[in-house]
C-alpha cells in the first residue's frame, strides 16, 4: 500500500529505524547505539513520515482543531483524510500492508498533535487494539481483524476500566460464564473509547467459575444481542473522539471471539498495551510542543512596559525550560519506540514505555500550564486555542494507566513487586 506523498509501506520497515538497540548492560534498561555514532535524528523513512504529515497537519488539519473541540463531534472527515493517506497502516506488519515502524507511529502521531490532539487519538484508538490481536489472537482473528483495521473499513475500541475498579485491573468484575462452547457476558464498563463508532470492541472480563477467575479478552461486535453502548461523556479534553459506557446483558459469544486461550490472552493482551505506551508519549511530546510554539509567537507580538514580552528574562527562562522538557520527552519516547521495533520485551519494554508516557504527558501539562500563563486573559479565552491544549494535556496524564501505575511499573523494576500485608 502506498501512503500518499510517495512514501511507500515497504520503504518503512522496522530495519530502517534510526537507531539501532544494543543491551549492554544486563541489569537497566540498556543504551542506545546511534547508527555507531553520538548522534541522535530521525532516519530518511521518518523524516519522510514527519515532512508529510507536518505538511498535511498545519495546510487540512489545523483549521479543523477548535471547532472540533468546541462541538464535540466525532471528525470523520479527520478519519477519512488519514485513511485516503494510508497513515493507518504505518504500525501493521507488511502482511497487512504496513510497516511494522513504532517509530514512525511516533512521528506521525506527534506531527498531528502539535495541532490537534483528537485528530492525533484517531490513530491511537485505531492502533490500541492491534497489539493485543497480534499477540494473543488466533490465525483466523488476525486475517478477520487486522485488514479491516490497516484500511480503515473496521473501527474498535479497547475496554478494561469499571465503575469499580481504573487502574486495579484485578478488580474487574464483568463476567463470562461458559454457555456450551461459547460464553455469556454480564457486566459493564465505563469510559470507552471510541464505542461509539466501533465495529469490535476487546472486552476485558472474567471467565472460569471462581468469583477470582482468569482475566480474558473477548472480542464483542457491535449488533451482539443484549450489548448497548451508552451516552457518550462530556469531556474535559479530547471531545471529538467519544467514549462510552458500555452494557451488556448475557452477551453470547461464540467461542472463536475469545482472544487467545482461556486463562493465557490476558497477559499476551498487556503487554501487548505496554509495547504501545509509546503512541500516548507521543501525543503528550506533539500537544508540549504545539503549546511552546503557540506561547512563543504569542510573546513575541505583545509589548508590555515599552519592550517586547519575549525579551523579559522571566519570560525567555519559561520558555528554555519548555524547550528542555520538550526535547527530554522526544528523545525519551523515540528511545522506547526504537527499543519496541528493535525487539525489546518484558520488564526493560515496560519501563522504557512507562518512563516515556509518564514523562512526556507530565511536561505536556507543564508546558500548556506555563503557556497559559504567558498568555494571560488571554489564556482562559476561548478565543484563543491555548486552553484547548491545557485541557487535552490533563488528560494525558490520566488515560491509558495513571502516571501513577507508570511511576509503579517504574518503581517495580528497580525495587521488585511490594509486599502486601495479609
Amino acid at each position: 500500500m502506498t501512503i500518499s506523498g510517495s512514501i511507500t509501506a515497504d520503504a518503512l520497515t522496522k530495519d530502517s529505524t534510526f537507531v539501532q538497540y544494543t543491551e549492554r548492560n544486563s541489569g537497566n534498561m540498556g543504551e542506545m547505539d546511534v547508527s555507531g555514532g553520538s548522534s541522535f535524528s530521525l532516519g530518511e523513512d521518518q523524516r519522510a513520515v514527519q515532512d508529510l504529515v507536518r505538511r498535511v497537519a498545519t495546510e487540512r488539519v489545523a483549521k479543523r482543531a477548535s471547532e472540533i473541540d468546541r462541538t464535540a463531534e466525532y471528525p470523520q472527515d479527520m478519519f477519512d483524510l488519514l485513511r485516503e493517506l494510508g497513515l493507518l497502516t504505518l504500525p501493521f506488519p507488511p502482511e497487512f500492508g504496513g510497516s511494522n515502524s513504532l517509530l514512525s507511529s511516533c512521528v506521525a502521531i506527534e506531527e498531528l498533535g502539535r495541532v490537534c490532539y483528537n485528530t492525533a487519538y484517531l490513530l491511537l484508538v485505531q492502533w490500541t487494539p492491534i497489539g493485543g490481536i497480534l499477540a494473543g489472537g488466533t490465525e483466523e482473528q488476525k486475517q478477520r481483524l487486522l485488514p479491516g483495521l490497516a484500511n480503515g473499513t473496521l473501527r474498535a475500541g479497547f475496554s478494561l476500566t469499571e465503575p469499580q475498579s481504573g487502574s486495579d485491573v484485578s478488580g474487574i468484575r464483568t463476567r463470562a460464564k461458559r454457555d456450551g462452547s461459547g460464553y455469556r457476558l454480564s457486566g459493564n464498563k465505563i469510559w470507552c473509547t471510541n464505542a461509539a463508532v466501533s465495529d469490535f470492541i476487546l472486552v476485558a472480563a472474567r471467565s472460569g467459575e471462581e468469583e477470582r477467575g482468569a482475566i480474558n479478552f473477548f472480542i464483542v461486535d457491535r449488533g451482539m444481542k443484549g450489548f448497548e453502548i451508552g451516552r457518550k461523556e462530556d469531556k474535559l479534553g479530547a471531545r471529538g473522539v467519544p467514549s462510552s459506557a458500555l452494557f451488556f446483558d448475557n452477551v453470547y459469544i461464540p467461542p472463536e471471539n475469545m482472544l487467545g486461550r482461556e486463562g493465557e490472552g490476558f497477559k499476551n493482551v498487556m503487554e501487548a498495551l505496554n509495547a504501545s505506551r509509546p503512541l500516548i508519549a507521543a501525543r503528550g511530546v506533539g500537544l508540549a510542543q504545539g503549546a511552546m510554539d503557540l506561547a512563543a509567537e504569542f510573546v513575541s507580538n505583545r509589548q508590555a512596559f515599552g519592550q517586547s514580552v519575549s525579551d523579559f528574562q522571566g519570560v525567555r527562562w519559561m520558555l528554555a525550560d519548555m524547550a528542555i522538557g520538550v526535547d527530554a520527552a522526544r528523545l525519551l519516547t523515540y528511545r522506547a519506540a526504537a527499543m519496541i521495533d528493535a525487539g525489546a520485551k518484558g520488564p526493560e519494554m515496560a519501563r522504557a514505555a512507562a518512563v516515556a508516557k509518564c514523562f512526556a504527558s507530565d511536561t505536556a501539562m507543564k508546558v500548556a500550564t506555563d503557556a497559559v500563563q504567558l498568555f494571560g486573559a488571554a489564556g482562559i479565552s476561548n478565543e484563543y486555542p491555548i486552553n484547548r491544549y491545557f485541557r487535552d494535556a490533563k488528560v494525558l496524564q490520566i488515560i491509558e494507566g495513571t502516571n501513577q501505575i507508570q511511576r509503579n511499573i517504574i518503581a517495580r523494576t528497580m525495587l521488585g513487586s511490594t509486599k502486601r500485608k495479609v
